[in-house]
């Protein structure tokens, strides 16, 4: 089975994100660059922002939509849907493709959600990885590295995560989906979890993206804070083995 794909979009959602998305929007571009066609839309969801995260996505070639929702699902649906808009394709010939705006994507991170769309793969679920962080401690790491691949069988690892930094989707599919729900977390799993029962689902580790190991959330529960957990996890596991925990 194969597919046209007429256009690509990329939808960016960003809670006072001025500092991280000058290197999230070129790594971006980059890859545009690299997919070469079909045309590219790429959108930044500046959302509640108290800081210049929207003058920046402007002066980093992107698009901007500002909503003022606080929500990582509505910031992210706001994105597609001026994506798509701007866009103006059919949405069974347009590939949505989903980052973060403390993500840096590979430079073939655009061919690879691309040629996997014209396979006629209607959603791509993708993985990521941590990037050094000052306040990401090694024993988290390791935490963090044991739980996420843990069943890893090699090349072809059908992994089981989900996430937005890493997600691409038909248009058609994700209509059909219903969208990015508006939940201040775990919108990309929610996503995944409506898509119809027919719907060609690859899970693939093949082109990872790079995402920033800081421990201070954007968005409660969401990828920091679980780092955070596995942190404060890891401390107490230390003071167990040290003997040295209260009585």
């Amino acid at each position: 089975m194969t597919a046209t794909i007429g256009a690509l979009v990329v939808a960016v959602p960003a809670h006072d994100e001025a500092a991280n998305l000058p290197a999230a929007l070129r790594s971006v571009h980059r890859a545009r660059r690299l997919a070469a066609f079909p045309p590219c839309t790429v959108v930044v969801a500046a959302d509640a922002c108290t800081d210049a995260t929207a003058a920046t996505a402007v002066r980093h070639g992107a698009d901007v939509v500002e909503v003022a929702h606080r929500m990582a699902g509505a910031a992210r649906a706001a994105a597609v849907a001026r994506a798509l808009e701007l866009c103006g394709t059919r949405p069974e010939e347009t590939w949505i493709a989903t980052t973060d705006a403390d993500c840096q994507v590979p430079p073939d991170w655009l061919a690879h959600h691309l040629h996997h769309a014209r396979q006629g793969w209607q959603c791509l679920v993708g993985t990521v990885r941590i990037a050094p962080h000052p306040s990401l401690a090694p024993p988290v790491r390791a935490l963090h590295d044991a739980h996420y691949f843990a069943g890893c069988d090699g090349p072809g690892w059908v992994h089981p995560h989900v996430h937005g930094a890493n997600l691409g989707i038909r248009a058609d599919t994700y209509l059909r989906a219903g969208g990015f729900p508006s939940v201040p977390y775990g919108e990309d799993h929610a996503l995944v979890t409506a898509l119809p029962p027919d719907t060609r689902v690859l899970r693939t580790d093949a082109c990872p993206v790079t995402t920033s190991g800081r421990t201070t959330p954007r968005a409660p529960h969401g990828f920091g804070a679980f780092l955070r957990a596995l942190g404060e996890r890891s401390e107490e596991v230390a003071t167990e083995r040290s003997g040295s925990g209260p009585l």
